[in-house]
């Protein structure tokens, strides 16, 4: 499994191929988003039963703006489909902030 990098044109479609998604909104001349991004890259080999993806806010502002992203990085958690949870950016400064509600979300195996 690999990062996924979306766009308007492939947002869409990555939410309802994926039923379990997370997805950082992030950019790259932000220090909170450099802090955590290899942890982040790290995470689709560490929880392969989720999927990551990460949304460049400077190439897709329509994006973040529909989604009502204000402060980066902010990860948005999707469960088939549909938008269920955030980590608002000023509770994503850390791997350990990021890594604990990355791990609250992992589907629980039967």
């Amino acid at each position: 499994m690999h990062m996924r990098r979306l766009t308007a044109e492939s947002f869409d479609a990555a939410v309802r191929e994926h039923p379990h998604l997370i997805v950082n909104f992030t950019a790259d001349w932000c220090p909170d988003c450099r802090r955590i991004k290899d942890a982040y890259a790290a995470f689709p080999e560490r929880f392969p039963e989720m999927a990551f993806a990460v949304v460049d806010t400077e190439e897709s502002p329509g994006l973040a703006e529909r989604f009502d992203v204000r402060g980066i990085p902010s990860l948005l958690v999707f469960r088939g489909g549909e938008l269920t949870d955030r980590l608002y950016s000023r509770d994503a400064k850390t791997v350990q902030q990021v890594e604990d509600f990355v791990t609250k979300h992992l589907p629980v195996s039967s």
